[in-house]
């Protein structure tokens, strides 16, 4: 039998309380595995407390440079988006490798090593943004860095067309170049990546034909599981009550069945 391995990781750690209380409910209850821990996040304390009394839920570094409040400078707001990020970029008017190695050194200093990077909103397919990220993955001795595409074929019904078509667009134009860059900076990354289409869409179901579905070699999914409280309700993210049935799906009966059934194996990136 081809070996298939299973990351499965959770975005946002440290964005709110009741994020973090999902997140750790979906590891203890269910079968997440990692998660990446947002160092400019409002709930960032309450997460990196979680981490420490969780310590087999594998912790990396939810790099971000759009939304929020810098770490570098904490009384300067981050660009609202990317195309506001892009700008800034092309005008010099961020630093990023000082922002982002600044987040790292705030996770580190929690008491937390992390073993994997990713961006927020994919940020890393901007190319500055992407040898920053290599760079501090060879300064802070951190192997794993995310390859945000997905599989060519397949997709949900219920994601949108033009999501459908970015994603496809993003794979074939993008995929290649960054592969062969991160690889040449000596960064890792799986072999697969699911969950940029998925994002707001994963439920039972869909989780249960991921991981039936799931291609041979090591692949990481993407997930955004929360508890959607008061803390979440008032936050600015299209990203609620979709929280919630991520976590149920990733606590379910049928996906522990799934795994079992169809002989993936869960790990996590200390693991690999």
């Amino acid at each position: 039998m081809v070996q298939r391995r299973l990351v499965i990781n959770a975005d946002d750690f440290g964005f709110t309380r009741d994020v973090n209380e999902g997140i750790v409910e979906a590891h203890r209850h269910g079968i997440l595995t990692a998660a990446t821990l947002q160092a400019n996040g409002a709930a960032f304390d309450d997460a990196a407390r979680l981490a420490l009394e969780n310590p087999t839920l594998d912790v990396g570094c939810h790099l971000t440079l759009v939304h929020g409040y810098s770490v570098l400078d904490p009384l300067r707001a981050m660009p609202a988006g990317v195309p506001q990020l892009a700008a800034m970029i092309v005008r010099r008017q961020i630093r990023i490798y000082d922002e982002l190695a600044a987040q790292v050194r705030r996770i580190v200093a929690a008491g937390i090593e992390p073993t994997h990077l990713d961006t927020h909103k994919h940020t890393i397919l901007l190319p500055p943004v992407r040898d920053a990220v290599a760079r501090i993955a060879g300064e802070f001795g951190i192997p794993w860095v995310r390859l945000p595409f997905d599989p060519a074929g397949g997709s949900l019904a219920a994601v949108p067309l033009s999501r459908r078509i970015l994603s496809r667009t993003l794979r074939l134009l993008l995929r290649g170049h960054l592969k062969r860059a991160l690889e040449k900076m000596r960064c890792r990354t799986t072999d697969n990546f699911i969950g940029f289409q998925i994002t707001g869409y994963l439920v039972v179901a869909e989780l249960v034909r991921l991981i039936h579905d799931l291609p041979a070699g090591t692949t990481e999914l993407m997930c955004h599981p929360g508890r959607c409280g008061g803390e979440l309700a008032q936050a600015p993210t299209r990203l609620k009550e979709t929280r919630e049935r991520e976590l149920v799906a990733l606590m379910s009966i049928e996906a522990r069945d799934a795994v079992r059934e169809s002989g993936v194996e869960l790990v996590n990136y200390r693991e690999l």
